[in-house]
């Protein structure tokens, strides 16, 4: 199972994050946060963030 993240942490890497409901099911959100920036509110309490899709730079890394 992917690592899930709470509103206000830290993105530990850029890109997509899809919200995920309080029972930890998909919700079909997806926000884009920059590494270091604090993940944004949910909707409702007890929501999640899961990362889908990385950011891709040109360095490859």
């Amino acid at each position: 199972m992917a690592k899930t993240f709470r509103p206000g942490e830290e993105a530990p890497r850029s890109g997509q994050y899809e919200q995920l409901g309080p029972r930890g099911g998909p919700t079909g959100e997806e926000r884009t946060v920059v590494r270091g920036e604090p993940l944004p509110p949910t909707p409702k309490p007890d929501m999640s963030y899961r990362l889908v899709d990385r950011t891709k730079h040109r360095s490859g890394r």
